[in-house]
């Protein structure tokens, strides 16, 4: 086995949360600093409607307080309509990949349809590091 644990670094983008109507989840700005990669991984639960779907939308910018703009299609490994997930996927995980050049990166997380309840979480996982070996413990 390869040693993945000292070569990436996890951190919370969308709080475990459970969404009630249509109002988007726009996760923390996720600091790509010293990293050439992030990859959103988004968990959810039950999904209680029986046609809600959940958009996923990658956002980048230069400043974490600047306004943020969506990816262009070139700069994700796999595609938003790809890590969609609809009233079926329950307890499902779905992951989309950033290489763009952009020190900051969201996830937004918008559903349709939605008066149940959808459980959903999201992380992002900071890989490529330019000071490997990183701690394996902690943020």
């Amino acid at each position: 086995m390869q040693d993945l644990c000292n070569n990436i670094k996890v951190v919370r983008a969308i709080s475990p949360t459970r969404v009630t109507d249509n109002t988007a989840q726009t996760s923390q700005a996720v600091d790509g600093a010293n990293f050439d990669s992030v990859t959103f991984v988004l968990a959810v639960g039950s999904l209680a409607d029986a046609d809600m779907t959940l958009a996923v939308e990658v956002q980048e910018c230069d400043t974490s307080g600047g306004s943020y703009t969506a990816v262009a299609d070139a700069d994700l490994i796999g595609t938003e309509a790809g890590a969609a997930l609809i009233f079926s996927d329950d307890n499902e995980q779905v992951k989309i990949g950033y290489i763009g050049k952009k020190r900051y990166t969201k996830l937004v997380v918008t559903p349709s349809g939605n008066s149940g309840n959808a459980d959903m979480c999201a992380v992002a996982i900071l890989g490529h590091g330019r000071n490997s070996p990183l701690s394996t413990q902690g943020t």
